[in-house]
């Protein structure tokens, strides 16, 4: 997705598809009262959510249905959401309404920006990156999201003993995923073996992920965290 020259990559295609008017309204109304708007200046977590526990952050998180559970499951910790999307991001915003969520917010701004000018360095307990764009055709592998610049980038937010936490339907792409993490010299594989870990109990079943488990695909999760 990024490489060092001015010109970016962009990972993903703003297509909004069909909204709905409960989304539009949900944006409206509640991204004032979970959101964060994109600045070029960083944020100071601690004091957004009132209190110093760890943070995570969950890059493109889609229509939410994963993140809020997440959230809802572990209220010791602190949840930032990333998602450029409308309608999943009034999705989710619904339904941090109605499960009275206090531990998520949501940013609605391209990751890498979010990243580079308001994430502080050694600053966040791990990252979640599920089910990205595998970008299957060859000449559109440099618009994957994982890419060696943007791992680096990642591990500098990082605290020590961090993590980064991929999930992926695509064999290529986890292969590919396998490659840049394990060339990263500030991280280390969680699985012993080198290679794809179970599915963690923290992390719900879709039901994007579910159709397709249905259908005999399968689902590569990779953990790795910070030396």
């Amino acid at each position: 997705m990024y490489n060092k020259c001015t010109q970016q990559i962009k990972s993903f295609v703003l297509r909004q598809g069909k909204i709905t008017q409960s989304q539009k309204k949900a944006v409206y109304n509640l991204m004032p009262k979970y959101g964060i708007e994109f600045q070029e200046q960083m944020l100071d977590l601690n004091k957004i959510f009132k209190r110093d526990n760890p943070k995570i952050i969950e890059i493109g998180f889609g229509m939410g249905h994963a993140t809020w559970q997440i959230a809802m499951n572990n209220p010791n910790n602190d949840y930032l959401g990333i998602e450029v999307h409308t309608p999943g991001v009034g999705s989710l915003l619904i339904q941090i309404e109605q499960c009275n969520i206090t531990n998520l917010k949501l940013i609605r701004h391209d990751a890498l920006s979010v990243f580079k000018n308001m994430i502080a360095d050694n600053s966040i307990s791990g990252i979640y990156i599920f089910f990205p764009d595998p970008w299957p055709k060859k000449r559109h592998h440099k618009r994957r999201i994982i890419q060696t610049e943007f791992v680096d980038l990642l591990c500098d937010k990082l605290i020590k003993g961090g993590f980064i936490h991929l999930a992926t339907d695509w064999e290529d792409y986890a292969h590919w995923i396998l490659n840049k993490l394990t060339n990263s010299s500030k991280l280390v594989n969680k699985e012993k073996s080198q290679g794809f870990i179970q599915k963690p109990d923290y992390r719900p079943l879709t039901k994007f992920e579910e159709r397709g488990i249905n259908l005999g695909h399968n689902v590569w999760d990779l953990i790795f965290t910070k030396i």
